[in-house]
């Protein structure tokens, strides 16, 4: 599913027109966001929550050259799935 599926699904269930769905879904996409890149965890009930991860600094190969090359640490997002989100799934 892509955003504009997403916001015409929205805007249907919810009785909004396109233009108040669309607003909705990037609100909410925005504050998840937002509140990931403040390093707060997300957590959505039923759904599951998302948090930040952090990657440490490693060594890899460049696979073209063979080289040694030193990837840098970097911050990444984990989800962990919502016991409902996990039955829905597995039914």
């Amino acid at each position: 599913m892509h955003k504009t599926e997403l916001v015409d699904a929205v805007a249907s269930a919810a009785n909004l027109s396109k233009e108040e769905a669309h607003e909705a879904v990037t609100t909410i996409l925005d504050e998840i966001t937002n509140a990931l890149s403040r390093n707060e965890p997300v957590n959505l009930v039923g759904f599951g929550s998302f948090s930040c991860r952090a990657r440490a600094e490693r060594s890899g190969r460049n696979p073209v050259t063979g080289a040694v090359i030193t990837i840098a640490a970097s911050t990444g997002v984990g989800f962990k799935p919502g016991k409902a989100l996990k039955d829905a799934l597995n039914n």
